[in-house]
């Protein structure tokens, strides 16, 4: 049923391109954020949820 009506529909094609391009377009960019993240951040990130001493400070 929902198919008849997005063939009848013109230039729906152009939809699932414009779909996967900014699918992969995401994708590469977290890629590259991931590559080029600064690994001091990352270990500081790793360590967040068990970095206790931060937490009893503010207590």
């Amino acid at each position: 049923m929902i198919s008849n009506y997005l063939s009848s529909i013109k230039g729906i094609s152009v939809f699932p391109v414009i779909s996967l391009v900014i699918f992969f377009s995401a994708f590469i960019i977290m890629i590259i954020w991931i590559i080029r993240i600064d690994k001091s951040y990352v270990k500081q990130m790793e360590n967040l949820p068990l970095d206790r001493e931060e937490e009893n400070r503010n207590i």
